[in-house]
Protein backbone atom coordinates (compact mmCIF):
# COMPACT_ATOMS: atom_id res chain seq x y z
CA UNK A 1 0.00 0.00 0.00
CA UNK A 2 1.40 3.44 -0.81
CA UNK A 3 1.96 5.98 1.57
CA UNK A 4 -0.81 8.36 0.65
CA UNK A 5 -3.35 5.42 1.33
CA UNK A 6 -2.03 4.20 4.49
CA UNK A 7 -2.21 8.02 5.43
CA UNK A 8 -6.01 8.49 4.02
CA UNK A 9 -6.73 5.23 6.06
CA UNK A 10 -5.52 6.58 9.19
CA UNK A 11 -7.24 9.91 8.89
CA UNK A 12 -10.91 8.44 7.90
CA UNK A 13 -10.79 5.90 11.09
CA UNK A 14 -9.71 8.51 13.32
CA UNK A 15 -12.60 11.01 12.22
CA UNK A 16 -14.77 7.70 12.31
CA UNK A 17 -13.54 7.57 15.85
CA UNK A 18 -14.30 11.21 16.53
CA UNK A 19 -17.74 11.54 14.80
CA UNK A 20 -19.36 9.17 17.55
CA UNK A 21 -17.79 11.88 20.21
CA UNK A 22 -19.18 14.81 18.80
CA UNK A 23 -18.25 17.35 21.95
CA UNK A 24 -14.86 15.95 22.02
CA UNK A 25 -14.88 16.88 18.09
CA UNK A 26 -15.94 20.04 18.49
CA UNK A 27 -13.65 20.88 21.28
CA UNK A 28 -10.79 19.39 19.31
CA UNK A 29 -12.12 21.80 16.36
CA UNK A 30 -12.79 25.01 17.55
CA UNK A 31 -10.19 25.10 20.27
CA UNK A 32 -7.48 25.76 17.79
CA UNK A 33 -9.44 28.11 15.88
CA UNK A 34 -10.22 30.24 19.36
CA UNK A 35 -6.59 30.35 19.79
CA UNK A 36 -5.75 31.22 16.47
CA UNK A 37 -8.75 34.35 16.47
CA UNK A 38 -6.83 35.62 19.64
CA UNK A 39 -3.58 35.80 17.91
CA UNK A 40 -5.63 37.64 14.99
CA UNK A 41 -7.17 40.17 17.28
CA UNK A 42 -4.32 41.22 19.40
CA UNK A 43 -2.27 41.90 16.38
CA UNK A 44 -4.79 43.93 14.51
CA UNK A 45 -4.75 45.75 17.93
CA UNK A 46 -1.42 45.92 18.31
CA UNK A 47 0.32 46.87 14.73
CA UNK A 48 4.08 45.97 14.88
CA UNK A 49 6.12 48.99 14.89
CA UNK A 50 9.57 49.51 13.60
CA UNK A 51 12.52 48.94 16.32
CA UNK A 52 16.08 50.13 15.67
CA UNK A 53 19.18 47.65 15.35
CA UNK A 54 20.32 47.70 19.70
CA UNK A 55 23.57 47.07 21.17
CA UNK A 56 24.04 46.86 24.23
CA UNK A 57 27.16 47.67 26.40
CA UNK A 58 29.89 45.27 27.15
CA UNK A 59 30.26 43.68 30.84
CA UNK A 60 32.90 42.28 32.69
CA UNK A 61 33.27 38.62 33.45
CA UNK A 62 34.16 37.25 36.75
CA UNK A 63 37.81 36.57 35.58
CA UNK A 64 38.30 40.39 34.54
CA UNK A 65 38.05 41.05 38.48
CA UNK A 66 35.87 41.17 40.99
CA UNK A 67 35.59 45.01 41.04
CA UNK A 68 35.31 45.46 37.20
CA UNK A 69 32.79 42.38 37.36
CA UNK A 70 30.38 44.39 39.92
CA UNK A 71 30.93 47.66 38.16
CA UNK A 72 29.50 45.89 35.47
CA UNK A 73 26.43 45.03 36.59
CA UNK A 74 25.49 47.61 38.70
CA UNK A 75 25.96 50.83 35.99
CA UNK A 76 24.35 47.93 33.28
CA UNK A 77 21.29 47.08 35.26
CA UNK A 78 18.63 48.83 33.29
CA UNK A 79 20.30 46.95 30.27
CA UNK A 80 20.18 50.10 28.14
CA UNK A 81 20.09 49.85 24.51
CA UNK A 82 22.03 52.15 21.56
CA UNK A 83 21.24 52.73 18.44
CA UNK A 84 25.27 52.66 17.30
CA UNK A 85 27.78 49.97 18.39
CA UNK A 86 29.15 50.92 21.15
CA UNK A 87 33.11 50.45 22.49
CA UNK A 88 34.82 47.17 21.93
CA UNK A 89 32.32 45.39 19.64
CA UNK A 90 34.65 45.43 16.83
CA UNK A 91 36.04 41.57 16.64
CA UNK A 92 39.28 41.28 18.82
CA UNK A 93 38.37 44.56 20.69
CA UNK A 94 38.30 44.17 24.08
CA UNK A 95 38.31 48.06 24.89
CA UNK A 96 36.19 48.05 28.22
CA UNK A 97 38.74 45.48 30.17
CA UNK A 98 42.28 47.23 29.30
CA UNK A 99 42.59 47.32 33.02
CA UNK A 100 41.59 43.24 33.62
CA UNK A 101 44.06 40.75 35.16
CA UNK A 102 44.38 38.94 31.85
CA UNK A 103 44.79 41.97 29.35
CA UNK A 104 47.69 43.24 31.55
CA UNK A 105 49.28 39.74 31.56
CA UNK A 106 49.20 39.08 27.93
CA UNK A 107 50.37 42.89 27.53
CA UNK A 108 53.50 42.17 29.78
CA UNK A 109 54.14 38.78 28.21
CA UNK A 110 54.04 40.28 24.95
CA UNK A 111 56.20 43.20 25.88
CA UNK A 112 58.74 40.97 27.21
CA UNK A 113 58.78 38.46 24.35
CA UNK A 114 59.01 41.22 21.61
CA UNK A 115 62.07 42.83 23.27
CA UNK A 116 65.51 42.01 22.19
CA UNK A 117 65.94 40.38 25.42
CA UNK A 118 63.52 38.08 25.34
CA UNK A 119 64.95 35.60 23.38
CA UNK A 120 67.32 35.59 25.98
CA UNK A 121 65.06 35.15 28.81
CA UNK A 122 63.56 32.49 27.19
CA UNK A 123 66.84 30.36 26.43
CA UNK A 124 67.64 30.83 29.89
CA UNK A 125 64.48 29.60 31.21
CA UNK A 126 65.40 26.78 29.02
CA UNK A 127 68.71 26.47 30.89
CA UNK A 128 66.88 26.49 34.11
CA UNK A 129 64.16 24.09 33.13
CA UNK A 130 67.01 20.73 33.66
CA UNK A 131 67.56 22.45 36.90
CA UNK A 132 64.12 22.97 38.20
CA UNK A 133 63.65 19.00 37.58
CA UNK A 134 66.56 17.96 39.34
CA UNK A 135 65.79 19.55 42.15
CA UNK A 136 62.44 17.86 41.70
CA UNK A 137 63.54 14.67 41.15
CA UNK A 138 65.55 15.25 44.47
CA UNK A 139 62.81 16.34 46.44
CA UNK A 140 61.02 12.70 45.60
CA UNK A 141 63.80 10.66 46.51
CA UNK A 142 63.78 12.62 49.39
CA UNK A 143 67.64 13.33 49.83
CA UNK A 144 68.66 16.91 49.84
CA UNK A 145 71.33 18.21 47.07
CA UNK A 146 74.40 20.02 47.88
CA UNK A 147 74.44 23.64 47.93
CA UNK A 148 76.75 23.84 44.78
CA UNK A 149 74.36 22.19 42.84
CA UNK A 150 72.53 24.99 42.97
CA UNK A 151 74.96 27.70 42.69
CA UNK A 152 77.82 28.58 40.21
CA UNK A 153 81.31 29.69 41.28
CA UNK A 154 82.04 33.06 41.86
CA UNK A 155 78.57 34.04 41.86
CA UNK A 156 77.29 36.67 44.70
CA UNK A 157 76.23 33.87 47.38
CA UNK A 158 79.72 31.87 47.30
CA UNK A 159 81.48 35.09 47.06
CA UNK A 160 79.56 36.59 50.23
CA UNK A 161 79.98 33.42 52.14
CA UNK A 162 84.33 33.72 51.30
CA UNK A 163 84.00 37.14 52.13
CA UNK A 164 81.17 38.13 54.63
CA UNK A 165 80.86 35.74 57.02
CA UNK A 166 83.22 34.05 59.70
CA UNK A 167 83.15 30.94 58.23
CA UNK A 168 86.36 28.83 57.73
CA UNK A 169 87.45 28.39 54.02
CA UNK A 170 86.67 24.57 54.33
CA UNK A 171 83.33 24.77 55.15
CA UNK A 172 82.67 26.83 53.00
CA UNK A 173 83.87 25.11 50.18
CA UNK A 174 81.66 22.16 52.10
CA UNK A 175 78.74 23.74 51.85
CA UNK A 176 79.28 24.59 47.72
Amino acid sequence: MAVGTQLGLLLWKNFTYRRRQRIQLTIEILWPLFLFLILISVRRSHPPFKQHECHFPNKALPSAGTLPWLQGIICNMNNPCFRHPTAGEAPGVVGNFDGSILSRLLTEARQVLLRGHGQRLLSSFSRLLPALRRLRDSGNQRRALPVREYLREDETFSRFLRTNTSLPPALVDELM
